[in-house]
């Protein structure tokens, strides 16, 4: 696999996420090595805990917003349909076409029975901060930061970051990231409760091998048998549905002015300007009738 590569180290199975061209953002088909590698490891009955990591100094940036701002693989998008039904596809279009696979992956991660852990040594933004969150342990190197970064190009969130960050650190802070954005710093994401332990980068990989070596040589059945009821109790029952629905809210907005406005201004290296949100509408939210002209006594 080109961008993903899966190794094995005794009973450890190792997902390291290898794009640095992309900042280790996922296209399509790195998205779909990223399933790949997910399911074999946690399905194979040899592999006792699974590391997932990125690049030394580079973990995640989520969706690669110069693949779909390109448009996105039309052979991928459009082998459902015949050549002359397709049509331009548009940026939600080619979200789904990438977090189809990632958003398999996480669900695979939180019903695997045996421990995922995450070893962040870089920036985990937007999707790369979700995935790490769906791991059951998180340690970060010093040199790691982690950031929501969905609302500078005007998204909603997926990757399950709106599903684990309440559950994870309570509503109050999960509202602080998702609309103030802070770059949380390594050990702020530990006080947080979003990161297990910090270590300094030149020892991160020894450090990150000897909990993974020590959850190997644990008792695999009472922990696939605790990780399920853990689940159970805080609701993952109903991560699927969940990720749906982040899926559906984010491609809805994707097809947007605001996220047509993020998006510019991601790649001009300059602020967005949302300015007023005409037009908004949903599903949810159905427009309201024009308020009479206010008299002025």
């Amino acid at each position: 696999m080109p961008h993903i590569r899966m190794q094995r180290a005794g009973r450890v199975g190792l997902i390291t996420i290898d794009r640095p061209g992309r900042f280790n953002a996922l296209d399509v088909r790195t998205a779909q090595e990223f399933r790949q590698a997910g399911l074999q490891l946690a399905r194979d009955e040899a592999i006792r805990v699974v590391v997932l990591r990125g690049l030394p100094g580079m973990f995640c940036s989520g969706a690669d917003l110069k693949f779909i701002r390109d448009g996105g693989d039309a052979d991928d998008l459009g082998y459902l349909a015949p050549e002359s039904t397709r049509t331009a596809a548009r940026f939600g279009d080619v979200f789904k076409q990438i977090l189809e696979y990632i958003h398999s992956t996480i669900s695979e991660i939180r019903r695997a029975p045996k421990p995922f852990v995450a070893a962040v040594d870089g920036i985990a933004a937007a999707g790369g901060f979700g995935i790490a969150m769906s791991c059951d342990l998180v340690f970060a190197s010093t040199r790691a930061s982690f950031e929501w970064a969905y609302g500078k190009t005007g998204l909603t969130g997926a990757e399950s970051s709106t599903f684990l960050l309440p559950r994870l650190i309570g509503l109050r802070r999960a509202m602080e990231l998702m609309l103030l954005n802070p770059r949380l710093s390594a050990e702020q994401a530990r006080e947080y409760g979003l990161v297990t332990a910090v270590w300094d980068p030149d020892r991160f990989d020894d450090e990150v091998m000897a909990v993974a070596n020590r959850l190997a040589d644990g008792p695999p059945r009472a922990f696939a048998i605790a990780k399920e009821l853990l689940n159970q109790a805080a609701g993952m029952d109903s991560l699927d549905a969940h990720l749906d629905r982040e899926l559906e809210e984010l491609s809805r907005v994707a097809d947007g002015a605001e996220f047509a406005e993020g998006l510019a201004a991601f790649f001009e290296k300059r602020r967005p300007c949302f300015g007023e949100r005409e037009g908004f509408s949903h599903p949810a939210f159905p427009a309201l009738p024009a308020l009479p002209a206010r008299q002025v006594w």
